[in-house]
């Protein structure tokens, strides 16, 4: 594996994530109450043996560049790196990414600096737990050109993922990007001789949905990136290589979760909080990394709390927690009723002895305030909730902006460093 480079695409401007996306990019996104999205691909690449890594980044990168800067440092000895790639104008092009491949095309002269013999090519916002190594044996045994990682999804699922047709011996002969009912997928449902071949189970899940992990050869990657208008790897890059190209599928049957959406993402933390056993953060030998804050154990002062998780650093006076996942530094106080909820919590703390700014004076702490019903929500970092604010559940074909938050798809979203006054009912 050290011959291998890996690269992880930061993501466009995340505009189906947003407000999360408003001030951060996709990878940068809190996950799990103390992670970010990036956290998973960079710690599938280590405990893979690829220890070269760059991440490359266009929108509201900031706070990933410093999150990468502060977490994922190897030692003097080590050749080792995670190192952000930021877009940039040259003298040869003064354009900024155009999409994915153009992003891995524009980035092509810092990469070859390495002697990389394949590149992995990863999405940076994505949940699952892979061994990456196991699908360069697959790779190197097919004699492939490029090997995409699929994962069995349901018919359902087909319109938001890239749907591919496999041969018996796993080689790739047709690929549909994100097809729209009433597309017919008939001719792209798992074979029986593959279904067996990688141990199955689940019929509903008749068709093989791409990961966006990508395994070129060296030579491949150069070669498709040639055709200056393929600027998107879905789109175009892989459709083009399946025609001469030796393009094989890795089946990956574990827990996956694509996260480009409000209710993905939900959806992908509250399953942090069932009794599944494939959810990722919980593995002993693929424990997720991230930056270690040196934060107190949460201090828990008569809560009742059902089916929810609790991060460190977290103050909780009496409160009812059913079905929520806490993030660091949540301060909740006296009389707060949390339901079916993500509360991201904050970056810093607030004492006594701070005296608040000019624009702070009159604002809660921040926070969930005392007597405060949340429920169906996710409240972003430094929010500060009243006393007896009502963030009442939706159904999940309601959409609209608010001040401070919005709702998309039925789910509450409080931006981040919001104020939502005492009182206040959403």
């Amino acid at each position: 594996m050290r011959s291998v480079l890996g690269i992880i695409l930061g993501g466009g401007q995340g505009h189906r994530l947003y407000p999360l996306t408003k001030y951060r990019s996709k990878p940068a996104v809190p996950i799990a109450g103390k992670y970010r999205l990036i956290d998973v691909p960079v710690s599938n690449c280590i405990h893979s043996g690829i220890e070269r890594i760059f991440v490359l980044t266009q929108f509201n990168s900031a706070s990933l560049n410093r999150h990468i800067n502060l977490t994922y440092k190897f030692d003097a000895f080590h050749e080792g790196f995670v190192d952000i790639l930021a877009a940039e104008q040259t003298m040869d092009n003064m354009d900024w990414f155009q999409g994915t491949a153009d992003a891995v095309r524009k980035s092509l002269r810092h990469l070859h600096r390495y002697n990389a013999t394949d590149y992995l090519i990863l999405a940076g916002d994505h949940i699952y737990t892979m061994d990456y190594s196991r699908m360069f044996a697959a790779h190197e045994a097919a004699r492939a050109d490029i090997t995409i990682a699929v994962s069995p999804v349901t018919a359902q699922e087909a319109s938001e993922l890239g749907i591919l047709q496999v041969d018996a011996q796993g080689q790739i002969v047709n690929f549909i990007e994100k097809p729209k009912p009433p597309t017919p997928l008939a001719d792209f449902e798992i074979k029986d001789e593959l279904r067996d071949k990688a141990a199955l189970k689940d019929a509903n899940k008749c068709l093989l949905g791409s990961m966006g992990v990508y395994l070129f050869k060296r030579d491949a990657l150069n070669q498709v990136l040639e055709n200056f208008e393929h600027t998107d790897f879905g789109r175009h890059i892989i459709p083009a290589a399946i025609q001469g190209k030796r393009v094989f599928a890795h089946v990956f049957s574990g827990y996956w979760q694509d996260v480009g959406t409000i209710t993905t993402f939900f959806n992908s933390n509250m399953d942090l909080l069932t009794t599944r056993k494939d959810a990722t953060f919980f593995a002993e030998l693929a424990r997720v990394f991230t930056r270690a804050r040196y934060l107190p154990g949460s201090k828990i002062i008569g809560a009742e709390a059902t089916s929810s998780m609790i991060c460190e650093g977290c103050l909780i006076e009496p409160s009812k927690l059913i079905n929520s996942l806490i993030g660091v530094r949540t301060i909740i106080q006296s009389g707060a009723h949390i339901e079916n909820s993500f509360i991201m919590g904050a970056d810093y703390y607030e004492t006594d002895g701070d005296a608040p700014s000019e624009d702070r004076r009159g604002d809660p702490p921040i926070g969930i305030g005392p007597e405060a019903s949340i429920s169906g929500a996710i409240v972003d970092k430094n929010a500060r909730i009243g006393r007896g604010v009502k963030i009442l559940p939706k159904q999940p074909d309601e959409n609209y902006p608010g001040l401070g938050f919005m709702v998309k798809d039925g789910i509450t979203v409080i931006e981040k460093d919001a104020v939502i006054p005492d009182g206040v009912i959403i």
